[in-house]
């Protein structure tokens, strides 16, 4: 696999949440070796040994049940230790979600009204006004609970010398949301260890139920900024596509206005995406990139 990625062009990788503890020896034996370096590592890694597939909320912060709050901390601090171990600089972490919801039927059902062509329409309007009061009356309980979680992450980062990459989430239910980002991080703001992991995919896709401004929403973040997932999203919400292949992301505004040459921006790309398709979107990226500020 890390040889795959080098002959695409990639020196770093991202260790991630679908990785299973059969594959870490793997990846150490090939830093150890200098065939790839780490970048960062995305919280759980690798996987929970009593979860089957790829599940990286599979424990929240924010759950209302003390013992899986225990469990999310415990396998937290193995993926610093393992994230130290492998020389990386960063680790992304999902906070949890407002569990008012059930399931994710609350984007899923503005996700099916745009597909539908409502988007725009005072049905849709009216629904999603619902859905964002309901959410900001209960929104407090379970930001608390993400504060207090990353206030221990913090502690252990700082021992690592690791950055915490608190990561926009794609689906209306997930915490902390827009509302809540800016309150979060200001807790954070004399912290070095906590900051801002965008995801382009994931911030469009809630751009393109009309839930915030991509623009916009990146501006008030951008005092906060470590570094990003980059991949592209086909409307509506596809995300993990090659960029610049026909998606909703407006790469050439945005990177240029928010990103230096010096933050972390790591392709994440889904399996489907073709190895002609990534070469031919990294080089229109690194085009783009060598444009940017260096800091």
């Amino acid at each position: 696999m890390c040889d795959e990625i080098r002959e695409l062009g990639f020196e770093y990788i991202e260790a991630s949440h679908g990785m299973s503890l059969s594959m870490l020896p793997g990846i150490i034996e090939a830093v150890e070796e200098k065939r790839i370096r780490v970048a960062g590592v995305h919280n759980f890694f690798p996987a929970p040994i009593e979860v089957q597939g790829d599940a990286p909320d599979a424990y929240r912060f924010t759950s209302h049940r003390p013992e899986v709050r225990e469990r999310a901390m415990r396998l937290s601090m193995e993926t610093l230790m393992a994230a130290a171990r492998l020389e990386a600089k960063y680790v992304v972490l999902h906070m949890g979600e407002v569990e008012l919801f059930r399931g994710h039927d609350a984007t899923r059902t503005l996700q099916r009204m745009v597909r539908n062509g409502y988007v725009g329409t005072a049905e849709y309007a009216r629904l999603k006004g619902e859905l964002v009061r309901k959410r900001m009356r209960w929104a407090p309980i379970y930001l608390r609970r993400a504060q207090e979680a990353l206030h221990q992450l913090a502690e252990k980062a700082r021992e690592y010398n690791l950055i915490l990459g608190v990561e926009g989430r794609s689906h209306f239910e997930q915490m902390p949301g827009e509302a809540e980002f800016v309150d979060l991080l200001e807790a954070f703001a004399d912290n070095p260890h906590v900051r801002y992991w965008h995801d382009f995919g994931h911030i469009q896709r809630k751009h393109n139920l009309l839930l915030l401004n991509h623009d916009a929403y990146l501006a008030r973040l951008k005092p906060y900024m470590y570094g990003a997932h980059v991949n592209d999203v086909q409307w509506p919400q596809r995300d993990h596509r090659a960029p610049f292949m026909g998606g909703d992301v407006d790469f050439d505004t945005l990177l240029p206005k928010y990103f230096t040459q010096a933050m972390p921006l790591t392709w994440e790309l889904s399996g489907s995406v073709k190895k002609e398709q990534i070469l031919a979107a990294k080089q229109r990226w690194d085009a783009l990139h060598a444009t940017l500020p260096q800091n």
